[in-house]
């Protein structure tokens, strides 16, 4: 890579995660400080459409912190912020919404899910040490230990990427639910989308940056090997 390319790529891996954060945040706290015309709760939302679907078995509970909603599939738990989970905001109906459409997609076995699900564990254990065999491998010049640290990354890197039809996914289900159900109203529509949209450039940031990293660390091994 030359140096101009390099300066790029930085700027990316630098900027992008930052924006993206800072864009979920600005977007969430405007449109949590809007009421719904509806006035259901986050909880309440959650609710009526996982019962919509038969999901009675999956609880919504509230979890402490900012942006902490997620969906755990093992404990069947939609867990949704305090401020989502009792206010009645365009921002709580739209993160509600979209936490249950992972449990909808649980209950389908949606294949990325699935895929994603099979992938977590063996990415939490490989990304870790995958860095210490890129560093030794750098370090020491040593393009096998390089390829190595570069398969263990993989996994990580397959995760990210397979996240995102997870989330477009779930993002789609949660605006089709809220509308097809009259739990907001037409003129809100579009403000739950963006909320959606910005959620969904946090995952699109990371996906870029893992990938880049991975494409940066191959280039760095053909740079190696031709060297050999």
């Amino acid at each position: 890579m030359t140096a101009g390319m390099y300066i790029i790529y930085f700027l990316i891996i630098l900027i992008l995660p930052i924006y993206a954060q800072m864009k979920v945040k600005s977007t969430y706290k405007k449109f949590s400080q809007v009421q719904s015309t509806k006035r259901m709760t986050g909880a309440q939302v959650a609710r009526q459409i996982l019962d919509q679907h038969g999901l009675f078995d999956v609880r919504v509970v509230p979890t402490q912190g900012v942006l902490s909603d997620h969906y755990n599939p093992a404990t069947k738990t939609v867990a949704l912020s305090e401020t989502n989970f009792y206010e009645s905001s365009i921002a709580g109906v739209a993160v509600a919404a979209h936490e249950v459409g992972h449990a909808i997609q649980h209950k389908e076995a949606y294949s990325f899910l699935n895929i994603r699900s099979k992938l977590a564990p063996v990415a939490n254990i490989t990304s870790n040490a995958s860095w210490l065999f890129v560093m030794i491998g750098i370090i020491a010049s040593s393009s096998g230990l390089l390829l190595l640290g570069i398969a263990l990354l993989l996994a990580g890197v397959l995760f990210q990427v397979v996240t995102l039809p997870v989330e477009f996914d779930a993002s789609k289900r949660a605006m089709n639910e809220v509308v097809s159900l009259g739990l907001i109203a037409n003129n809100e529509e579009r403000s739950a989308k963006k909320v959606l949209n910005a959620a969904a450039m946090t995952y699109v940031a990371a996906a870029a940056v893992a990938v880049l990293e991975l494409l940066r660390l191959v280039l760095i091994y053909t740079g190696m090997r031709s060297d050999d």
